[in-house]
């Protein structure tokens, strides 16, 4: 089992910056893929970015390249996401996921989920 907590989220003006973070705990949590997931408002959970283990690859959303950038402290046992330029669109529920079995962006594939933390920007 792996537990997942979120922080960071909270309501600001688009154009700003967020850093989101993810504690992880349980056995086997410093050594999976961790990624993070938006759900917005009656749409579907989505892909934003994953990272493997040993944070040597990452992966992103093409509507959030070059804006946000994942990282991770296995001595923490953390994952983080850093958010620029944000947009409105990118107004969501964000959820930190761990191990997944699978293709990385699609959210069926991930074992383990948060509970989510909101993130609102304002135009």
């Amino acid at each position: 089992q792996v537990q997942l907590a979120e922080s960071g989220g909270g309501y600001m003006q688009a154009g700003g910056s967020l850093r989101l973070s993810c504690a992880a705990s349980g056995r086997t949590s410093s050594s999976v893929p961790l990624g993070w997931f938006r759900q917005a408002p009656e749409k579907e959970r989505e892909f934003v970015a994953a990272i493997t283990w040993s944070g040597g690859s990452t992966f992103y959303a093409d509507s959030v390249k070059g804006r946000f950038t994942i990282s991770r402290d296995n001595a923490k046992v953390a994952v983080y996401l850093q958010m620029n330029s944000l947009k409105a669109e990118d107004t969501a529920v964000y959820y930190c996921a761990a191990d997944p079995s699978g293709e990385y962006t699609t959210p069926q594939a991930w074992d383990y989920w948060g509970q989510g933390t909101q993130v609102t920007l304002s135009s």
